[in-house]
């Protein structure tokens, strides 16, 4: 324990990395995945036990039949019925328990240590992905019941910063120090952070001061991320913790997002919509992780997605101004 603390105060006293500047070196996009446990991921992938899974009424292998989930997200299944693994997307996710998961985009990267579950990150890679020419790292961040007011409190809002903002700098150095080893298809390519993706809301609900102060915090957070990276201009994006039927919540989400001084570099998310009923799902009683719905699960990371590559244009757009 000694030895994993001492690292990250290493990790941590060392200023943030940046690339060097070499034109002729291929990219690697890099975005910031962080949040808590609905970002890890609860999406059920093939799980069907009639007790504990409802007989698997909402999981991927199901909704995948209905024709008109299928036209939309059907890119996850080739013509032999297996999962499809993009070869020019990544991930990075270090769960709180369990070993590092790093490879190319598919099924797997929740928060359990098997192949039955999947987060946000799995629609979301694959609209960037389709977006980018170059490849595309994700860098996931993301530890169940976590909150903002007080384990990701970033330092522009006073008091001790939390230990999660501190461990999400510390896992984002981690990643990128070693990706051509971690990553060989990737060796040679200068990384280029892109865009920061946050996704988390529920546990502030239950913090005293919780919810306001939340806009407030998640602005400072992302003040706080521009100027650790140095890059005030990073676009980001908030997802609506949808799933909790809490508008003040949803408020101070959208809020942060329109902070003045973050000009046209944010967006923020509904994801209301996506909610499912749980007799619809696997996990009934699990309202907390979207009831483990597949469906919730893909539009949620689809929504993420196309919001940051929009974003993107617009400063694409402005910038050959």
């Amino acid at each position: 324990m000694n030895h994993c603390l001492t690292a990250l105060a290493l990790l941590l006293a060392c200023p943030p990395l940046q690339p060097a500047a070499h034109q002729d070196k291929p990219v690697l996009k890099v975005f910031l995945l962080a949040g808590q446990s609905n970002m890890g991921g609860h999406g059920v992938v093939d799980l069907d036990h009639e007790q504990y899974y409802n007989g698997g009424r909402g999981i991927l292998t199901r909704v995948l039949e209905d024709p008109l989930i299928a036209k939309e997200f059907g890119h996850w299944r080739d013509e032999d019925g297996k999962w499809v693994t993009r070869d020019d997307v990544f991930v990075w996710y270090q769960p709180g328990r369990g070993p590092l998961k790093a490879g190319p985009l598919s099924i797997g990267y929740a928060v359990y240590d098997d192949l039955h579950h999947f987060g946000p990150e799995m629609e979301l890679g694959w609209v960037l992905g389709e977006y980018f020419e170059e490849p595309v790292l994700l860098v996931k961040t993301a530890w169940g019941g976590k909150s903002l007011m007080k384990d990701f409190r970033p330092p522009l809002s006073g008091g001790e910063v939390g230990p999660y903002y501190k461990q999400m700098l510390a896992e984002y150095r981690a990643a990128l120090m070693g990706f051509e080893k971690r990553f060989p298809e990737l060796a040679g390519h200068e990384f280029q952070l892109s865009g920061f993706v946050w996704f988390q809301g529920w546990n502030d609900m239950y913090v005293e001061g919780g919810l306001e102060s939340y806009a407030n915090n998640l602005v400072n957070l992302i003040r706080d991320l521009g100027d650790h990276f140095r890059k005030p201009r990073l676009p980001f994006v908030v997802g609506q913790t949808g799933n909790a039927n809490n508008e003040k919540l949803w408020a101070a989400q959208e809020e942060a997002t329109k902070w003045s001084g973050f000009g046209n570099r944010a967006a923020y998310v509904p994801t209301r919509a996506f909610l499912r009923k749980p007799e619809d799902s696997p996990n009934t009683g699990h309202g907390h992780h979207w009831f483990g719905n597949a469906e919730s699960y893909l539009r949620i990371g689809d929504a993420l997605g196309r919001a940051m590559v929009k974003l993107i244009d617009k400063r694409k757009t402005r910038d050959k101004k």
